[in-house]
C-alpha cells in the first residue's frame, strides 16, 4: 500500500501550483462560458471532461457561433493533437508493465504542465504519481471555471489578462529548473521558443494553426535532439 501512497504524495505535492496556476486562467474561462450561454454546471462539466484550455476557448466560440458538431470535432482533433504525441511520450516512460486502465486515465489528465512536470520526473513513471498531480490540477481547472461562471461580469478586462498571465509564469517554473541542470534541455528549450517566434513572423507559417505548428515543431526538434543527443536507455 505504501508503494502507492508515497508517489501518489509526490505527484500532489508536485500539483498543487499546477492547480494554483488552473485556478487562475480557468477563472477566465469561466466567465466567458457564462457569457456564451453555459450553465455554472455545464460549464464544469466542461472543463472537467476536457481538461484543455486551448481546445475549450476555441469551443465557446464555435458554440457562440452556432456552428455543427462537425465542425466542433475537426476543430478539437486540431487544437489538441499535440497530447497524442505526449502520451506517446509519456507511455515510454511508464513503469512497465501497465495495464491498460492505468494508461487510460493517466491518458485523461495530460495537459502541457502536468507533462512537463512528468518528464523531468527522474527514472521511470509511476501511474500513481501521475494520478497524484491529476487528483491537484482537475480540481483547480472545475473550481477556477465555477467560480468564474458566478462571477459573470464582475472583474475587468485587465484583471482577466493578467490572469491568463499565470498560466505562462507557472510553465516556466516546470521547465526553468531542469534546464539549468542540463544544457542540452536548455538548448533544446531555446531552440524551440526561437522555432516558434520563427513561425509566427513568416506570414506563409504563421497561417498554421497552434496544434499543426506545436505538431512540427515537436516532431522536428525532437527528432533533431535524439539524433544529436541521444539518451541511454535504462537496464
Amino acid at each position: 500500500m505504501n508503494e502507492k501512497l508515497e508517489p501518489y504524495r509526490c505527484g500532489l505535492k508536485d500539483g498543487i501550483p499546477i492547480g494554483l496556476g488552473y485556478l487562475a486562467v480557468s477563472f477566465t474561462f469561466g466567465i466567458m462560458a457564462s457569457g456564451a450561454g453555459l450553465t455554472p454546471l455545464q460549464s464544469v462539466i466542461m472543463s472537467a471532461a476536457n481538461l484543455t484550455s486551448a481546445g475549450q476557448f476555441a469551443a465557446l466560440g464555435i458554440i457562440s457561433a452556432g456552428a455543427p458538431y462537425l465542425e466542433m470535432a475537426a476543430a478539437q482533433l486540431i487544437i489538441n493533437l499535440r497530447y497524442c504525441l505526449m502520451s506517446c511520450s509519456l507511455s515510454q516512460k511508464l513503469t512497465a508493465p501497465v495495464p491498460f486502465f492505468h494508461r487510460f486515465f493517466v491518458a485523461y489528465g495530460v495537459t502541457d504542465e502536468i507533462f512537463g512536470v512528468s518528464v523531468c520526473r527522474v527514472g521511470r513513471l509511476d501511474p500513481f504519481y501521475s494520478y497524484g498531480l491529476i487528483s491537484a490540477a482537475v480540481p483547480g481547472w472545475t473550481l477556477g471555471t465555477f467560480l468564474g461562471a458566478l462571477s459573470g461580469d464582475l472583474l475587468s478586462e485587465r484583471l482577466l489578462s493578467a490572469l491568463n498571465v499565470a498560466l505562462y509564469g507557472m510553465f516556466l517554473a516546470v521547465v526553468i529548473p531542469p534546464a539549468k541542470k542540463d544544457r542540452v534541455l536548455a538548448g533544446v528549450i531555446l531552440a524551440s521558443m526561437g522555432a516558434s517566434y520563427f513561425f509566427t513572423c513568416v506570414p506563409a507559417l504563421s497561417q498554421i494553426s497552434s496544434g499543426f505548428k506545436i505538431i512540427i515543431l515537436t516532431v522536428l526538434i525532437a527528432g533533431a535532439a535524439a539524433i544529436l543527443f541521444p539518451v541511454k536507455e535504462e537496464a
